[in-house]
Order: structure tokens, then C-alpha cells, then sequence
């Protein structure tokens, strides 16, 4: 069963699960997504606008009872890349909270939005579908062309939630604190349906606030590195922290800064993890292992990695030689939805996913994500340069609050490197004189620009992309 919590067998409390103020019991809770689940059963693909709203909760906990494909739409999707998504998904209703479907959010959509009702209730049951059965689609970021649709297995979800749970010492016990998008597999796959696999309560707190981390009393915390920048920034709420189990960081590498100084004002530096769209969590640190700043833990059960040469060569597990890091296991997902090229694509001969990341591996099986090949890999003068490690070493600086490097175009080197950074009261002279002595000369930024701000995703992921677009 892909979500034994709603069962029963975990008992059940008026406050197990909490969105944006609003609380329900599991048994409340299935009995409204039941309701829904008897009107869509037998749909090729439901879409869902995955506002941060108990709606959202109950639209796909139904798709996943009926057995029909959800598809997370963000809410913040301009109409062009909502269309997409509902087309190319195939699915044939909008679900969303009724507060935006009688607004004009969703004026224009090609195909019906549907209210869903939190008081409808059925005690209908559906049968179990198979393992293999799709039981989300989500989309990629589309950085290389439109999104394509990752098809998620639910067994790919239960493996992985199960290695997690074991990863982290995860419980019923446990009280999961969190406020993120309910349309990634951060917040949705972990922060959602984590709780109704493995028993523990779940506080999702709307916007992820410093205060209201603070005011949640978790025992389990999760956050991206702008979170807990923001965290670190309000140290009262921070300290509050500190009765917690765990902290649990990711979708993007947290800067060391920011990792020393969580563990500082909580006293336990957080877990780090690493994972895609496509593979869910494959890697992480475990909550009786080692943490160390930049590193992202070793292989969760079940998952295997290796590195590769660019001319697909295997790399040994030195700690230091980078190489695109692959992966396979029961995490991964089925394919993308209709895309037959791509899939050939994705997975080398022998059948692993190529992650399109660059990262070491040490003896001991610890890795550390480097980023992606393609703007997190500067190749300058015969170079091979992360831009992770230029950042930590700008990051180091007291006034550098933010900094992204990319591979600039340079007639000479191939590529030259170059940072963005946000800082108080310094230049670009100082800023490379620092660095250069920090870390090799081919690996000094030739030009910083200090700019107001970085532009993020949802997810605090720096969108490299528009830094070079501009």
C-alpha cells in the first residue's frame, strides 16, 4: 500500500496534518479525497493547482486512491506553460481550490476546472493499483526546451520514501515542519506524502517564515538554502530550532556560510541530500553519520552510482576527479511522457540515468554535487573549473551574502569565469584578491559583477541561465 497512514494502521489525531492554518484529521482527510476519487476514477491524467492549501492535499491523495496520474501544476505558471503542461499531460480536469477557481487565475484553460469540495465525504473504497502504475507527472524546469513530463511510478515512491525513512530515523513519532511548493518532489513526494507512508504528522506552514518554523515545535525540518539563510538571518527563531531532531536541506547546494552558521545557532549542522525530478532522493547524509559542509551523503538503499569521463570512461572514487554522476534503482522514474528520443537519451547502454550532474565521490562513498555540466562546469584554458568551489570562496568573504559563477565565452580560454555576487560595501578588486588567496590561480574569477540580487526559482535554485542570457 503506497499510503498506509490513511489505513488506519498508524491510529489517527484530529491535527495530523496542518496547510496554511487549516488542520484535518487522516480520517477526514481520506474521506474527502475518496469523495473525489469516485468522480475522477477511470481519468487518463488529473492536473492539480498545487497552491500551498489543504486542496491540494485532498486533489492528490485522490488521484493516487483512484489510481489516476496527478500532474502538479505550479501556481505560478504563466498561461503558456500551464497549457503545456495540461496538453501535454493529457490530462482532462484542472483540480484546484475553489477560492481560485472563481477567481479569473485560470481563465483560459483548455480544459475544465473543478472545485474541490473539503466537505464531500465517501467511504467508498478503490483497489490498490499496481506498483508500476504511474502515480504522478512532473515536469522538469524546461532549461533545455518546454518541460517534459517525468512519469513517477508509485513504486519508485515508496522505495524511496522507505530509504528515507531509514536514512533519517523517520517515525509516527515525528512532527515534519516544512513550506514548500507543493508541485517538486521536496515538498510534494517528501513533505506530503512522506507523512502519509510513514505515520508522522505533518505541519505545512504556507510561506516558509523563519517565525513560523519557529512556532511549528518540529522535530523534522525541511528547507532550501534560501530558507535557511532566512532562518539564519532571524537568530531567535533559529535557536528555537534546537529542540528539533533533524534538518534536512536541499534542492540546491547550501553554501558553507550558511551550514556553519545554522549548526552554530542550533547546535547540529544539517543533513544534506541529493536527488532529480527523475530520480527522486538518491543520495543523502544520514541522521547518525557524518555531515560535512558541500557534501550530500552517500547512496540510500537500494541505489547504486558511478562516476564517468566525458568520454564515457569510468572514474575511480578518489574524492577529487569529477565525472558525470549516474545512477540506478528503484527510485527512478518510468520515462518521459512521450518523449521515445529523449528516453534513449537519458539512459546509458547498460541502463543507468545519466543525472547530467558533475560530482565526486570519495573512498568512502561520500559525494559532493559539483552542479551541472552544462553551466556548472567551466572548461577554461584546458581547465576543468566548478564553479561550486569558486563560490564557497567568494562565500567566505563577511560582506558576500550571494554569489553565482558561470562560464563566460572568451576568444582565448574557450571560457572565462566569471561571478555574480551580492555584497555590502566592497569591489570587485577586493573580491578577487580575496579569493586569490583561496584557491588556484586558472580558478579566480577574471570579472565579478556585483548586482542586487540573484534570480531564483521556486525552489531557490540560481536560474544560471538568465545570468548568461544577460
Amino acid at each position: 500500500m503506497l499510503l498506509p497512514a490513511l489505513s488506519g494502521r498508524f491510529g489517527d489525531q484530529p491535527d495530523a496534518v496542518r496547510t496554511a492554518g487549516r488542520w484535518t484529521s487522516r480520517e477526514d482527510l481520506v474521506a474527502a479525497a475518496t469523495a473525489l476519487a469516485d468522480g475522477i476514477a477511470g481519468s487518463a491524467a488529473v492536473a492539480v493547482w498545487a497552491t500551498a492549501s489543504m486542496e491540494t492535499v485532498v486533489a492528490v491523495v485522490a488521484g493516487l486512491l483512484a489510481g489516476v496520474p496527478v500532474v502538479p501544476v505550479p501556481p505560478d505558471s504563466g498561461p503558456a506553460e500551464r497549457d503545456h503542461l495540461l496538453r501535454d499531460s493529457g490530462a482532462s480536469l484542472l483540480l484546484a481550490a475553489r477560492d481560485v477557481r472563481d477567481t479569473s487565475a485560470l481563465d483560459g484553460a483548455p480544459i475544465p476546472v473543478v472545485a474541490v469540495d473539503l466537505a464531500a465525504r465517501s467511504a467508498a473504497t478503490h483497489p490498490e493499483p499496481p506498483p508500476d502504475s504511474a502515480a504522478l507527472i512532473l515536469y522538469t524546469s524546461g532549461t533545455t526546451g518546454a518541460p517534459k513530463g517525468a512519469v513517477i511510478p508509485r513504486r519508485a515512491i515508496a522505495a524511496d520514501l522507505d530509504a528515507l525513512a531509514d536514512a533519517w530515523s523517520w517515525t509516527p513519532q515525528d512532527r515534519l515542519v516544512h513550506g514548500l511548493p507543493l508541485f517538486h518532489v521536496h515538498g510534494l513526494v517528501l513533505g506530503v506524502l512522506g507523512p502519509l507512508r510513514l505515520g508522522s504528522r505533518l505541519i505545512h506552514t504556507g510561506r516558509p517564515a523563519p517565525e513560523a518554523y519557529a512556532a511549528a515545535a518540529g522535530t523534522l525540518y525541511f528547507g532550501v538554502p534560501t530558507v535557511w539563510s532566512r532562518v539564519c538571518a532571524d537568530p531567535a527563531s533559529a535557536r528555537a530550532l534546537s529542540a528539533a531532531r533533524l534538518l534536512v536541506s536541499g534542492s540546491a547546494a547550501l553554501p558553507r556560510p550558511v551550514f556553519e552558521r545554522l549548526a552554530d545557532l542550533t547546535g547540529q549542522p544539517p543533513v544534506e541530500r541529493y536527488g532529480m525530478t527523475e530520480t527522486l532522493i538518491t543520495v543523502s547524509g544520514r541522521a547518525d553519520g557524518e555531515r560535512r559542509p558541500g557534501y550530500v551523503g552517500t547512496p540510500l538503499a537500494g541505489v547504486r552510482t558511478r562516476l564517468t569521463g566525458e568520454d564515457g570512461s569510468p572514474i575511480r572514487p578518489d574524492g577529487e576527479t569529477p565525472g558525470e554522476l549516474q545512477v540506478r534503482g528503484p527510485v527512478l522514474f518510468r520515462g518521459y511522457l512521450n518523449r521515445d528520443a529523449q528516453n534513449r537519451e537519458a539512459f546509458t547502454a547498460d541502463g543507468w540515468f545519466r543525472t547530467g550532474d558533475v560530482a565526486t565521490i570519495d573512498a568512502h562513498g561520500r559525494h559532493r554535487i559539483i552542479g551541472r555540466d552544462s553551466v556548472d562546469m567551466i572548461k577554461s584554458g584546458g581547465f576543468r573549473i566548478g564553479a561550486g568551489e569558486v563560490e564557497d570562496a567568494l562565500l567566505a568573504h563577511p560582506a558576500v551574502r550571494e554569489a553565482a559563477v558561470v562560464g563566460a565565452p572568451h576568444p582565448d580560454l574557450g571560457q572565462q569565469v566569471v561571478a555574480y555576487v551580492v555584497a555590502d560595501a566592497t569591489t570587485e578588486a577586493q573580491l578577487i584578491a580575496f579569493v586569490a588567496g583561496r584557491i588556484s590561480a586558472h580558478k579566480r574569477p577574471r570579472r565579478i559583477h556585483l548586482i542586487d540580487r540573484l534570480p531564483r526559482n521556486a525552489l531557490g535554485k540560481v536560474q544560471k541561465k538568465l545570468l548568461m542570457d544577460g
